[in-house]
C-alpha cells in the first residue's frame, strides 16, 4: 500500500472493517479492534497515526515500535495470518498498518474476546462468544457427520433411498450414477465415511423401529388444542420416524385439521378449496424445522400446534452462526445447521433455493393475502407463526357464483361472523328472506360458508374462519 491509496482508504471515514489510531500510544485499543474486525469474517485495517477525524498525521516509527506492534499481535488468539507494514508520508512520518484477514475462526485478545459493531469496538458478550465457539466445534465435528454407530445398511429404509436418487435425477440435481446398489448411491449423497453410515443417513432414510430405540429425538408432536391455550387437546399424537416420514405425517396433520374455504362437489359447481394457512409456507416451514433443528440434543423434536387463531411449528435448536431474527426478513446467506441432510432435501426438491425459505414464507403469506409469519427464537428452540389475519372471500371458483351468492360472501368477508338480519340489511338491491336463505344453503353445500350457534345467537362466517 502507498500514500495514494491510504488516502483513498481514509477518506471514506472509520466503519466496521476500518479503525483510526492516532498513535501506537494507543496499541491495546487499536489490538482490540484488530480483534473485532477479524471477528466479523472479513478483512479490514487498523491504521496507527491517523485520528478518528481522519487527519492523516503519522508518528515516528522505528525497530522498537514495529516490534512493539508484532508482539502485541501475538497475544490474538488463535494465530491468524495478521500483516505488519508501514506507510511512509511527506512529513517524513509513517503509518503502521495491521491488516486482517478474512477468519471463519472467533478470535480473542489477551483471552478477552471483542467484536466489532459499525465503528465501535467493544467487549463480545459471553453468551454470543459462547455460541460462537460451539458453531466452530460444531464445523468441524458435527453430530450428522459422525457414524452411526452400530447401524449397517440395512437398518436403512432402501426404497426411499432409490426414491430420492430418482427424484433428484428428474429435477436434474443429481446425476444418473447408472446403479440402484444402496452403498454407492449413499456414497453419492454423502452419507457414507470409510464404509460406515452416517447419523444423517439414519435421520434420512432410517427405518421408524430401529429410530424409536436409538433415535429419540427424531421425534414430531403433533397436537390440535380446543381454543387458543394448551388447555384441552382435540387431538394428540407423537410419531418418531425419518425426515421423509415425519415430513408427510406432519402434511397429513394439517390436512385433517386445518379448515379450508370449501370442497369440491361433483356435479354441482368446480371450485378450488382455499386453505385457512397457504400450504406452500408451511411445507418451507417444516422443511426447515427438520434441516436446521439441533439432532444431537437427545430430548429434542419438531411440534407442530395448532389453535383456533394459530399454528406453530417449533424445532429444537436455536438459530445458528449469529443470524438474528431480523436477518430473516430480508435475503440471507444460508448456513444449514446439517449441511447433509439438507443436501438431499435439496436435491430431492423439497428446499427450492438456499438461504431463501423465509423469504418464501413471507411471499406466500402476503400472496394469500395473510400477515407475514412471525419468527421467534429462543436459546433452545425455534417458532414460525401462522395467524389468519382476517376473512376472505374465495377467490377461485371455476363456475361463477351469482352476483347475490357473490356479495353474501363479499359481505361475510367484510363483516362476518353476522346474524342473518345483519346479512340481509347490507347486501344491495334488498332481496327477499327467503331469497337470501336458499342461496345461503347453497354456498354451504358448496362448503363456502357455514353458520355457528343457535336460534337467536346463530350467526354465519365463511368457510375457514372461526366465530369471533
Amino acid at each position: 500500500m502507498n500514500e495514494a491509496d491510504l488516502l483513498q482508504l481514509v477518506a471514506g471515514g472509520e466503519s466496521e472493517a476500518l479503525e483510526f489510531k492516532a498513535s501506537t500510544a494507543e496499541l491495546d485499543s487499536g489490538l482490540q479492534s484488530v480483534c473485532g474486525v477479524l471477528n466479523t469474517g472479513s478483512p479490514g485495517f487498523v491504521f496507527f497515526g491517523i485520528t478518528d477525524g481522519g487527519d492523516v498525521r503519522g508518528q515516528e516509527v522505528g525497530d522498537q515500535t514495529l516490534e512493539r506492534v508484532a508482539n502485541g499481535v501475538r497475544r490474538i488468539e488463535p494465530m491468524t495470518d495478521i500483516s505488519i507494514d508501514t506507510v511512509s508520508l511527506e512529513n517524513g512520518r509513517a503509518v503502521v498498518i495491521v491488516a486482517c484477514p478474512a477468519s471463519v475462526r472467533t478470535h480473542t485478545f489477551g483471552g478477552v474476546p471483542y467484536q466489532r459493531l459499525g465503528k465501535t469496538t467493544s467487549r463480545m458478550p459471553s453468551d454470543l462468544y459462547r455460541q460462537r465457539i460451539i458453531d466452530e466445534a460444531h464445523r468441524s465435528d458435527s453430530w450428522e457427520s459422525r457414524p452411526a454407530a452400530g447401524f449397517t445398511l440395512a437398518d436403512l429404509d432402501h426404497r426411499q433411498i432409490v426414491m430420492t436418487v430418482e427424484e433428484a435425477i428428474r429435477r436434474q440435481r443429481l446425476s444418473d450414477p447408472l446403479t440402484r446398489d444402496i452403498e454407492p448411491l449413499l456414497l453419492g449423497l454423502g452419507l457414507l465415511k470409510d464404509g460406515r453410515i452416517l447419523n444423517a443417513a439414519m435421520v434420512l432414510f432410517g427405518k421408524e423401529d430401529r429410530l424409536r430405540v436409538s433415535y429419540p429425538q427424531c421425534l414430531l408432536r403433533l397436537a390440535r388444542f380446543r381454543g387458543t391455550t394448551k388447555s384441552e387437546f382435540l387431538d394428540n399424537r407423537q410419531f418418531v420416524g425419518n425426515a421423509f416420514d415425519v415430513f408427510a405425517r406432519a402434511q397429513q396433520f394439517w390436512i385433517d385439521h386445518l379448515p379450508v374455504a370449501g370442497r369440491i362437489v361433483p356435479n354441482l359447481i368446480e371450485r378450488i378449496d382455499e386453505p385457512l394457512y397457504p400450504t406452500a409456507a408451511l411445507r418451507e416451514a417444516m422443511a426447515n424445522a427438520i434441516c436446521h433443528r439441533d439432532y444431537a440434543a437427545i430430548g429434542g423434536g419438531i411440534d407442530l400446534a395448532i389453535y383456533d387463531d394459530r399454528l406453530e411449528i417449533t424445532s429444537t435448536g436455536p438459530l445458528r452462526f449469529g443470524i438474528a431474527i431480523d436477518d430473516l426478513l430480508a435475503p440471507h446467506q444460508s448456513r444449514s445447521w446439517n449441511p447433509g441432510i439438507a443436501h438431499v432435501f435439496y436435491r430431492q426438491g423439497i428446499i427450492e433455493s438456499w438461504g431463501s425459505g423465509t423469504l418464501r414464507m413471507i411471499e406466500l403469506n402476503q400472496s394469500a393475502g395473510l400477515a407475514p409469519p412471525e419468527f421467534v427464537a429462543s436459546p433452545h428452540s425455534f417458532t414460525v407463526r401462522f395467524r389468519p389475519t382476517a376473512s376472505r372471500a374465495p377467490s377461485r371458483v371455476d363456475t361463477d357464483l351469482s352476483p347475490l351468492q357473490q356479495a353474501i360472501l363479499n359481505t361475510l368477508a367484510e363483516h362476518g361472523p353476522i346474524p342473518l338480519r345483519e346479512l340481509m340489511d347490507l347486501l344491495p338491491d334488498e332481496p327477499a328472506l327467503r331469497t337470501v336463505q336458499d342461496n345461503l344453503q347453497i354456498l354451504k353445500m358448496l362448503g363456502l360458508v357455514y353458520n355457528a350457534g343457535k336460534a337467536r345467537a346463530s350467526r354465519w362466517l365463511l368457510t375457514g374462519t372461526v366465530p369471533g
